[in-house]
């Protein structure tokens, strides 16, 4: 494997202002696509440095080109700049100063990282083999970033081919301090929406037997799911359904003449993903149809499955190990059930996801707040690891041509 040019020293130097750009983007989160104080943070973190960078025009993203001395092809680095729609509980001096909105994801951490691995690999542009992508994404959370992003040319940003394309993302608890994890093939689940309205005819709840009553029907529905997951979906293969939301009526007394439900459905291979979307529709018609009721059951696409190149986990695999040290490494043995959106970059390029453990080495990460919660912390000590690793993904990468 080709020895890196000093990327872990290099980053020294900048570790303090590496810390400070994440904290600054921790203070004012932004949610969503449009992320205007992020997108012009990042691209004064970016000004002095030697790159092609562009914006999007349909949403707030970034996208940067270093243009390496020496001709090749090109890799692709993803850090997510989004935060989340929650009030941030952490305690911490540079909390959230945004009312009802935090970077309860990590998503502040891996801006900061790309940032530093675009510095470390512009200070040894004339030796790079190639270009470097570096893609700063907003709406990962939703309602999605990465597919407008190649809309507007990502993927042909450098002009050349895209060989490989990596990202990091940080875990605020389960793995160890400081550990990289990744897998080979699926990583992370595919993540659709099933939104059902079951459809009656209100009485009196006195004498249901001159309604049609929509909860009874509805509530089999719910109980149908689960059944149609165990008796249908291969459990080596599985998909997971969970009803999240249940209205209907608005007395006791009242039969209603709707009743609706939604539920996420998650899936770990486009064969059981498309096997579970025909399946919930034909369960909620069905039932429906025997009650002598009708049913609207909308079948919402999401993020598809995110699949790590297998060559590409055990290069990303041994990088680690050579860097940081074979105890900085651990191999997931499932995948995650969460979803992410760098999976459309993942079909079209090959390439590995992996995880970063960043609970606060005070914490026990067993027990620690996840991603999401209010309280979720990350320390970003690490910030500067990240920014090394990607960096020298890229620079192996390349240097193989």
């Amino acid at each position: 494997m080709s020895v890196s040019p000093g990327f872990r020293d290099g980053v020294e130097s900048m570790r303090e202002g590496l810390v400070a750009l994440r904290r600054e983007i921790h203070r004012y989160p932004e949610i969503g696509l449009c992320l205007p104080r992020t997108q012009e943070t990042v691209l004064r973190a970016l000004a002095d440095l030697p790159l092609e960078v562009s914006t999007g025009t349909g949403l707030s993203s970034v996208t940067a080109v270093l243009r390496g001395g020496r001709p090749g092809p090109a890799v692709l680095l993803r850090g997510d700049m989004d935060a989340l729609p929650v009030t941030e509980l952490s305690g911490l001096d540079y909390a959230s100063r945004v009312d009802g909105a935090m970077h309860a994801c990590g998503h502040d951490l891996h801006v900061a990282m790309l940032v530093g691995a675009a510095r470390l690999l512009s200070a040894v542009r004339d030796e790079l083999p190639g270009s470097v992508v570096f893609m700063f994404q907003p709406g990962e959370e939703g309602p999605g970033g990465a597919e407008p992003m190649i809309a507007e040319g990502l993927l042909e940003a450098a002009g050349t081919p895209l060989v490989g394309a990596y990202c990091l993302h940080v875990l605020s608890g389960w793995l160890p301090h400081g550990q990289f994890t990744t897998r080979h093939g699926t990583m992370l689940a595919a993540a659709d929406t099933l939104h059902v309205t079951v459809r009656g005819a209100g009485g009196h709840g006195s004498a249901p037997q001159f309604a049609r009553d929509p909860i009874p029907a509805a509530c089999e529905m719910v109980l149908a799911l689960q059944t149609f997951v165990t008796r249908n979906i291969d459990v080596f293969d599985p998909a997971v359904i969970t009803v999240g939301t249940f209205h209907a009526g608005t007395v006791e007394n009242v039969i209603p003449a709707q009743a609706t439900f939604s539920a996420t459905l998650r899936s770990f291979s486009p064969q059981t993903r498309e096997r579970v979307r025909t399946g919930v529709q034909d369960v909620v018609n069905n039932i429906a149809a025997a009650h002598g009721l009708t049913a609207d059951a909308e079948y919402v696409p999401g993020y598809p499955v995110t699949v790590n190149d297998g060559g590409e986990a055990d290069f990303a695999a041994a990088t680690v190990a050579e860097v940081f040290g074979a105890d900085r490494f651990a191999w997931m043995a499932n995948p995650e059930a969460g979803a992410e959106d760098m999976s459309y970059v993942l079909e079209r390029v090959p390439g590995a996801y992996l995880n970063l453990g960043a609970c606060p080495p005070e914490l026990d990460p067993l027990t620690a707040p996840l991603n999401h919660a209010p309280e979720a912390r990350y320390d970003d000590s690490l910030v500067p690891d990240g920014a090394v690793l990607l960096a020298e993904l890229a620079w192996r990468r390349l240097q193989r041509g």
